[in-house]
């Protein structure tokens, strides 16, 4: 049985599969996590998704607001031995339905070009390069995209 839940950063699940995120971001990331680590707390996370195969909590992904019309995407993680199934882009539709359900506009997010499987998932799902918002706008490693909902 799949299924996915919406929850805030409080839940156990979340907590869990984010700090898998964090280590993998770690070690890809090198000594250039702290700065992007700077940006990934979820202790204000009111938006969260959680992914669960068989009432085991594989993936995840959160809403953080951006501007007036855009929220942010954050925290997208799938367990690597769920990957290629699909689960990101389940994940990425239910918080794309839950900004627009919010009144939103736009997705906006940021990510690296050390996770090529990110962004091919985030141009695979319609999501459009733009100029690097900050605090990445001189971040040579990363990338940033922006999709109408």
């Amino acid at each position: 049985m799949e299924r996915i839940i919406r929850t805030s950063s409080l839940h156990i699940d979340f907590i869990h599969l984010v700090s898998l995120l964090d280590a993998d971001l770690a070690r890809r990331d090198g000594e250039e996590n702290a700065f992007y680590a700077q940006f990934n707390g979820i202790s204000q996370l009111e938006q969260c998704v959680v992914y669960y195969k068989d009432d085991i909590a594989v993936g995840c992904g959160a809403l953080k607001s951006f501007d007036e019309e855009s929220m942010e995407i954050k925290r997208m993680y799938v367990s690597m031995a769920y990957r290629g199934k699909g689960i990101a882009t389940l994940l990425l539709a239910e918080l794309e339905k839950w900004a627009k359900e919010l009144g939103y506009m736009y997705c906006v997010l940021e990510t690296g070009l050390r996770q090529p499987e990110a962004v091919t998932l985030y141009k695979k799902n319609n999501y459009h390069l733009i100029p690097n918002y900050p605090p990445y706008e001189h971040m040579a490693n990363s990338v940033c995209f922006r999709k109408k909902l």
